[in-house]
Protein backbone atom coordinates (compact mmCIF):
# COMPACT_ATOMS: atom_id res chain seq x y z
CA UNK A 1 0.00 0.00 0.00
CA UNK A 2 1.09 3.66 -0.83
CA UNK A 3 -0.61 4.99 2.17
CA UNK A 4 -0.82 8.06 4.45
CA UNK A 5 -2.10 6.38 7.27
CA UNK A 6 -5.20 7.49 8.58
CA UNK A 7 -3.97 8.68 11.92
CA UNK A 8 -2.28 11.44 9.52
CA UNK A 9 -5.37 12.54 7.78
CA UNK A 10 -6.39 15.01 10.53
CA UNK A 11 -3.66 16.76 9.80
CA UNK A 12 -4.86 17.70 6.15
CA UNK A 13 -8.48 19.37 5.22
CA UNK A 14 -8.18 17.63 1.41
CA UNK A 15 -8.89 14.23 0.42
CA UNK A 16 -6.82 12.06 0.61
CA UNK A 17 -6.70 8.73 -1.50
CA UNK A 18 -4.30 5.57 -0.66
CA UNK A 19 -3.04 4.12 -3.72
CA UNK A 20 -2.09 0.59 -3.89
CA UNK A 21 0.67 -0.76 -5.59
CA UNK A 22 -1.17 -4.91 -5.37
CA UNK A 23 -1.84 -4.65 -8.80
CA UNK A 24 1.92 -4.69 -9.88
CA UNK A 25 2.47 -7.01 -7.08
CA UNK A 26 -0.04 -9.35 -8.56
CA UNK A 27 1.25 -9.16 -12.02
CA UNK A 28 4.88 -9.76 -10.53
CA UNK A 29 3.88 -13.25 -8.91
CA UNK A 30 1.75 -14.51 -12.51
CA UNK A 31 4.41 -12.65 -15.03
CA UNK A 32 7.89 -13.54 -12.89
CA UNK A 33 7.28 -16.33 -10.73
CA UNK A 34 7.95 -19.83 -12.94
CA UNK A 35 4.90 -22.38 -12.50
CA UNK A 36 3.30 -19.56 -9.84
CA UNK A 37 -0.13 -21.91 -10.07
CA UNK A 38 1.79 -24.28 -7.57
CA UNK A 39 2.17 -21.49 -4.74
CA UNK A 40 0.99 -20.65 -1.52
CA UNK A 41 0.48 -17.39 -0.15
CA UNK A 42 2.02 -17.22 3.09
CA UNK A 43 0.96 -14.67 5.82
CA UNK A 44 3.32 -13.71 8.49
CA UNK A 45 1.20 -10.85 10.33
CA UNK A 46 -1.90 -9.50 8.80
CA UNK A 47 -3.93 -12.73 7.24
CA UNK A 48 -6.38 -10.76 5.77
CA UNK A 49 -3.91 -9.39 3.06
CA UNK A 50 -2.55 -12.80 2.58
CA UNK A 51 -6.18 -13.95 2.23
CA UNK A 52 -6.76 -10.71 -0.34
CA UNK A 53 -3.70 -11.89 -2.98
CA UNK A 54 -4.53 -15.65 -2.16
CA UNK A 55 -8.62 -15.00 -3.88
CA UNK A 56 -7.48 -13.12 -6.67
CA UNK A 57 -4.83 -15.51 -7.80
CA UNK A 58 -6.81 -18.62 -6.57
CA UNK A 59 -4.24 -20.19 -4.41
CA UNK A 60 -4.60 -21.36 -1.11
CA UNK A 61 -2.99 -19.76 2.01
CA UNK A 62 -0.95 -20.98 4.88
CA UNK A 63 -0.12 -19.27 7.95
CA UNK A 64 3.15 -19.17 10.28
CA UNK A 65 1.46 -19.39 13.87
CA UNK A 66 4.33 -18.51 16.74
CA UNK A 67 6.21 -15.41 17.62
CA UNK A 68 9.27 -13.97 15.48
CA UNK A 69 12.50 -12.96 17.58
CA UNK A 70 11.51 -9.04 16.40
CA UNK A 71 13.72 -7.33 18.86
CA UNK A 72 16.93 -8.69 20.83
CA UNK A 73 16.58 -10.92 23.48
CA UNK A 74 18.39 -8.27 25.89
CA UNK A 75 15.17 -6.36 25.86
CA UNK A 76 13.39 -9.19 28.19
CA UNK A 77 15.64 -7.57 30.91
CA UNK A 78 13.79 -3.73 30.72
CA UNK A 79 10.77 -4.79 32.23
CA UNK A 80 12.83 -6.04 35.34
CA UNK A 81 11.55 -9.61 35.49
CA UNK A 82 15.51 -10.83 35.34
CA UNK A 83 16.59 -8.86 38.10
CA UNK A 84 17.79 -10.52 41.31
CA UNK A 85 15.04 -11.47 43.92
CA UNK A 86 16.38 -9.98 47.41
CA UNK A 87 18.04 -12.49 49.60
CA UNK A 88 16.67 -14.74 52.10
CA UNK A 89 17.90 -11.18 55.12
CA UNK A 90 16.79 -8.45 53.13
CA UNK A 91 13.71 -9.58 52.36
CA UNK A 92 13.11 -10.81 56.12
CA UNK A 93 14.05 -7.12 56.93
CA UNK A 94 11.00 -6.05 54.59
CA UNK A 95 9.06 -8.50 56.02
CA UNK A 96 9.44 -7.65 59.89
CA UNK A 97 8.68 -3.90 58.57
CA UNK A 98 5.39 -4.62 57.63
CA UNK A 99 2.08 -4.99 60.13
CA UNK A 100 1.07 -8.40 57.98
CA UNK A 101 3.90 -11.09 56.76
CA UNK A 102 2.82 -13.47 53.91
CA UNK A 103 4.95 -16.68 54.98
CA UNK A 104 7.47 -16.08 52.19
CA UNK A 105 11.09 -15.84 53.30
CA UNK A 106 12.23 -15.04 49.90
CA UNK A 107 10.84 -13.63 47.12
CA UNK A 108 9.80 -16.68 44.29
CA UNK A 109 11.77 -17.04 41.16
CA UNK A 110 9.59 -15.91 37.96
CA UNK A 111 9.88 -18.65 35.20
CA UNK A 112 11.33 -17.59 31.90
CA UNK A 113 9.15 -16.63 29.19
CA UNK A 114 8.55 -18.99 26.80
CA UNK A 115 8.17 -18.14 23.06
CA UNK A 116 6.31 -20.77 21.19
CA UNK A 117 8.13 -21.93 17.88
CA UNK A 118 7.31 -20.93 14.91
CA UNK A 119 5.36 -23.93 12.42
CA UNK A 120 3.22 -23.96 9.19
CA UNK A 121 -0.93 -24.15 9.55
CA UNK A 122 -1.57 -24.95 5.93
CA UNK A 123 0.01 -27.14 3.26
CA UNK A 124 3.28 -25.68 1.85
CA UNK A 125 5.33 -29.24 0.81
CA UNK A 126 6.29 -29.30 -2.81
CA UNK A 127 5.12 -25.97 -3.54
CA UNK A 128 6.36 -21.83 -3.98
CA UNK A 129 5.70 -20.02 -0.72
CA UNK A 130 4.92 -16.15 -1.10
CA UNK A 131 5.37 -14.17 1.75
CA UNK A 132 3.19 -10.82 1.88
CA UNK A 133 4.01 -7.88 3.49
CA UNK A 134 3.72 -4.27 3.79
CA UNK A 135 6.63 -3.10 3.87
CA UNK A 136 10.40 -4.84 4.48
CA UNK A 137 12.75 -3.26 7.05
CA UNK A 138 14.33 -5.61 9.66
CA UNK A 139 14.48 -8.70 8.12
CA UNK A 140 15.45 -11.19 10.61
CA UNK A 141 11.99 -12.48 11.00
CA UNK A 142 11.31 -13.28 7.38
CA UNK A 143 14.75 -15.18 7.01
CA UNK A 144 13.55 -17.38 10.22
CA UNK A 145 10.17 -17.26 8.15
CA UNK A 146 12.11 -18.98 4.96
CA UNK A 147 13.90 -21.92 7.52
CA UNK A 148 10.70 -23.09 8.70
CA UNK A 149 8.92 -23.00 5.94
CA UNK A 150 11.39 -24.75 3.72
CA UNK A 151 11.75 -27.62 6.22
CA UNK A 152 8.05 -27.59 5.84
CA UNK A 153 8.75 -28.76 2.20
CA UNK A 154 8.36 -25.43 0.42
CA UNK A 155 11.09 -25.83 -2.10
CA UNK A 156 11.35 -21.79 -3.50
CA UNK A 157 10.27 -18.81 -0.56
CA UNK A 158 9.60 -15.51 -2.14
CA UNK A 159 8.96 -12.07 0.08
CA UNK A 160 7.02 -9.48 -1.79
CA UNK A 161 6.17 -5.96 -0.54
CA UNK A 162 5.31 -2.29 -1.23
CA UNK A 163 7.89 -0.76 0.58
CA UNK A 164 11.55 -2.25 0.83
CA UNK A 165 13.38 0.19 3.38
CA UNK A 166 16.08 -2.64 4.47
CA UNK A 167 18.12 -0.92 6.89
CA UNK A 168 20.95 -1.53 8.44
CA UNK A 169 22.78 -5.26 7.49
CA UNK A 170 19.36 -6.53 5.83
CA UNK A 171 21.23 -7.17 2.59
CA UNK A 172 23.69 -9.54 3.99
CA UNK A 173 20.70 -11.12 5.85
CA UNK A 174 19.02 -11.86 2.86
CA UNK A 175 22.04 -13.56 0.56
CA UNK A 176 22.77 -15.49 3.45
CA UNK A 177 19.42 -16.55 4.09
CA UNK A 178 16.69 -19.70 2.67
CA UNK A 179 14.47 -16.39 0.94
CA UNK A 180 15.25 -17.10 -2.99
CA UNK A 181 14.17 -13.39 -4.04
CA UNK A 182 12.82 -9.99 -2.29
CA UNK A 183 10.33 -8.06 -4.37
CA UNK A 184 9.74 -4.50 -3.31
CA UNK A 185 8.53 -1.24 -5.44
CA UNK A 186 10.41 1.32 -5.51
CA UNK A 187 8.50 3.73 -3.57
CA UNK A 188 11.77 4.33 -1.28
CA UNK A 189 15.59 4.25 -3.11
CA UNK A 190 17.39 0.58 -1.90
CA UNK A 191 19.99 1.24 -5.02
CA UNK A 192 22.68 0.65 -2.52
CA UNK A 193 21.16 -2.21 -1.40
CA UNK A 194 20.74 -4.39 -4.39
CA UNK A 195 24.25 -3.82 -5.13
CA UNK A 196 24.90 -5.89 -1.97
CA UNK A 197 22.79 -8.53 -2.50
CA UNK A 198 21.26 -10.28 -5.67
CA UNK A 199 18.40 -11.55 -4.60
CA UNK A 200 16.39 -7.67 -3.96
CA UNK A 201 14.51 -7.09 -7.11
CA UNK A 202 12.53 -3.91 -8.26
CA UNK A 203 9.04 -3.03 -9.41
CA UNK A 204 8.75 0.08 -10.85
CA UNK A 205 5.68 2.01 -9.72
CA UNK A 206 5.97 5.24 -11.35
CA UNK A 207 3.24 4.95 -13.76
CA UNK A 208 0.73 4.79 -10.77
CA UNK A 209 2.46 7.83 -9.50
CA UNK A 210 2.19 9.75 -12.42
CA UNK A 211 -1.26 8.71 -13.55
CA UNK A 212 -2.51 9.91 -10.16
CA UNK A 213 -1.06 13.20 -10.27
CA UNK A 214 -2.21 14.02 -14.08
CA UNK A 215 -5.84 12.86 -12.48
CA UNK A 216 -5.56 15.26 -9.77
CA UNK A 217 -4.04 17.74 -12.02
CA UNK A 218 -6.59 17.80 -14.19
CA UNK A 219 -9.66 17.53 -11.45
CA UNK A 220 -10.12 13.86 -13.48
CA UNK A 221 -11.62 10.78 -11.17
CA UNK A 222 -9.44 9.08 -9.02
CA UNK A 223 -12.06 5.70 -9.15
CA UNK A 224 -10.05 4.20 -12.18
CA UNK A 225 -7.26 3.49 -10.47
CA UNK A 226 -9.07 1.94 -7.66
CA UNK A 227 -10.43 -0.51 -9.86
CA UNK A 228 -10.72 -4.42 -8.43
CA UNK A 229 -8.73 -2.94 -5.73
CA UNK A 230 -9.42 -4.27 -2.57
CA UNK A 231 -9.08 -2.11 0.87
CA UNK A 232 -7.06 -4.93 2.30
CA UNK A 233 -4.05 -4.93 0.28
Amino acid sequence: MIYIKKRFKAFFDIPIDNLRASPFLLQYIQESIPDYRNSVIVALDDVKRATSYAERLRLSIAVLHGKFDKQNDDDDQLDGRNSPPPTSSSSNVIASSRQYDAGLNEMPVMPAKEKPSLRVVGDVGGKIAICIDDMIDDVRHYVAAAEVLKQYGAYRVYVLATHGLLSSDSPRLIDDSLIDEVVVTNTVPHELQKLRCNKIKTIDISILLAESIRRIHNKESMSALFKNVSVED
